[in-house]
């Protein structure tokens, strides 16, 4: 498992664990922040969305049903770093065909176990998310904090241009869970319309469910702009998730102001953002985030409830968007905060949270479900 004997992980207010190392050798540094979910470990590693992060786990035990090929949400893990209280030595899991340990060493991914996991999420939760290092090589308690201190952070960071795709593809990949969700809340295959989706990090599951509904997925690296993702004659837009502050994506959102009104647009997560900033929005950092597969959300046009999978540090100021052109249309049940939205008049929507994640759940899938609705519209 490429264990080794020694490592510690600080954080810039000076705090210091030691532990054990798995995965790779090395010194990492990320914005530390804290995930709840009880499951789905490799979706969280392999999530472009985490890419300036290192995540700490609070469930104690990972790694206990091992990695496979069909659950990866890119071609390799994102993180900077990894933070759990015990790896399990056993990957249990019909579907398992490498061990955690080996997985993260392959992809010179740095990990820390055996440290108090309640203790750092309780600092994140006080403090704030907080800049970090993990190192397996430089175990000194001043040089560590020094440069835990010393991480640029997320804040005005473009850490799209780094996920993002080189160049356009055709995304042709279904899913036999998805299609198994389908057959059980008796959704039936959508029309073949024609989606772009931009790409500020996009996880793969959102486009297996877009491709298992029926359409033609066409990706398109983020700084495509609206006249070159016009000329592929979409029916609908799609703006996808993705790592960091939206702001420091400026070009994406002056590309959905181009494209608002000419084409159906559907927004997830920092794709949410963007659309709050093309619409004449602010965003603003929270303290410390929401990351977990059980975070509460009203649906506040049918008073219903979701329990829904999220990953976000940077949130749309509700207060900064136009009322007159802005509904708010769901909020985070924890701390009030905006969860969704659309525009009054225009086919634009999106939604804060992960429809695509189904974490238990899977009444979200009908935000996708509403995009093939605007487009046939």
């Amino acid at each position: 498992m490429g264990k080794t004997n020694h490592a510690a992980v600080a954080l810039e207010d000076g705090s210091v664990f030691y532990g054990a190392g798995f995965g790779a050798r090395g010194t990492v540094s990320g914005e530390i922040v804290f995930n709840t979910s009880m499951t789905g470990y490799q979706e969280i590693l392999t999530d472009p969305s985490y890419k300036g992060q290192i995540v700490t786990m609070t469930y104690p035990l990972i790694g206990n049903v091992g990695v496979n090929p069909e659950d990866m949400e890119s071609n390799s893990p994102q993180v900077e770093g990894f933070i759990v209280r015990e790896v399990s030595r056993v990957a249990s899991n019909y579907r398992s065909r490498e061990d955690l340990g080996s997985f993260m060493e392959r992809h010179g991914i740095v990990g820390i176990e055996g440290v108090d996991t309640r203790a750092i999420t309780k600092l994140l939760r006080v403090k704030g998310a907080l800049n970090g290092v993990i190192s397996t090589v430089e175990l000194d308690r001043e040089r560590l904090v020094e440069m835990a201190k010393a991480c640029p952070g997320l804040v005005g960071q473009d850490l799209v241009k780094e996920v993002t795709c080189e160049r356009p593809y055709e995304w042709t990949e279904t899913s036999p869970w998805v299609e198994e969700t389908l057959h059980h809340l008796k959704i039936k295959p959508q029309p073949e319309f024609h989606i772009v989706a931009i790409d500020c990090g996009v996880k793969w599951n959102i486009l297996r469910i877009m491709k298992t509904l029926g359409a033609r997925v066409t990706v398109v690296p983020a700084r495509a702009g609206a006249e070159e993702i016009l000329g592929l004659g979409p029916d609908g837009v799609f703006i996808s998730n993705g790592p960091g502050d939206p702001q420091g994506a400026p070009y994406v959102a002056e590309t959905v102001r181009a494209l608002l009104g000419k084409r159906p647009i559907f927004g997830i997560c920092l794709g949410h953002q963007i659309l709050g900033l093309a619409l004449g929005g602010t965003t603003y950092k929270l303290k410390f985030g929401h990351h977990g597969g059980n975070q509460p959300v009203m649906d506040l046009t049918k008073g219903t409830v979701a329990i829904t999978a999220q990953n976000h540090g940077f949130c749309v100021d509700e207060k900064s968007l136009p009322g007159e052109e802005v509904a708010l249309t769901h909020i985070n049940l924890n701390d009030r905060t905006p969860e969704g939205m659309r525009h009054r008049r225009l086919p634009a929507f999106s939604v804060q949270y992960h429809p695509e994640n189904s974490p238990g759940p899977h009444d979200a899938i009908r935000h996708f479900l509403e995009f093939f609705e605007r487009m046939e519209r």
